[in-house]
């Protein structure tokens, strides 16, 4: 069969597509503060990821990937970058309910980049680097937590009671 390994990657996107949706056929459709029930998002995750099996689909069908170039890069992966990321993810789920959404997002963040950077080259330790990380961080996850808790009224793990942190 010509194309099959991308004939594969586009019949297994549309499969993982149909598991979210039966998935999401699980979750209660019931609509929270906003009018939106917690089945919403994973019914859009679901249809969007079928859209996209099907077109990856069709491309492999129809004659390949469009002029796929080599994609260069390393004859390997880079482990210590591979390291940092995996350990700021495993931070993030064991420290989340102890120093609440926000901070555990932010130290992934700042460990994730600094195994991005590695990757490439770049790693920096400096205690600047740090703290600028730790603000980019800080200024993605807040206002995450801030819509999930405020506005979506979902309940993420917080530092305080208030529901601010």
């Amino acid at each position: 069969m010509k194309n099959a390994p991308q004939t594969l990657v586009g019949v297994g996107t549309i499969a993982l597509g149909l598991g979210l949706a039966a998935g999401a056929t699980q979750i209660s459709s019931a609509a929270g503060y906003s009018g939106v029930g917690p089945n919403f998002l994973p019914w859009v995750v679901a249809v969007m990821l079928t859209l996209c099996g099907a077109w990856l689909l069709w491309e492999a069908r129809s004659g390949g990937f469009r002029a796929m170039e080599d994609p260069g890069g390393a004859d390997s992966g880079h482990w210590p970058g591979f390291v940092w990321v995996s350990v700021g993810i495993l931070a993030n789920a064991q420290l989340i309910t102890h120093i609440g959404f926000i901070l555990s997002c932010t130290l992934c963040f700042v460990l994730a980049v600094r195994g991005f950077k590695s990757s490439q080259g770049r790693l920096d330790l400096s205690l600047r680097a740090v703290a600028v990380d730790a603000a980019i961080g800080i200024a993605i996850s807040a206002p995450v937590y801030w819509m999930f808790t405020k506005l979506l009224a979902i309940h993420l793990p917080g530092l305080t009671r208030s529901g601010w942190l």
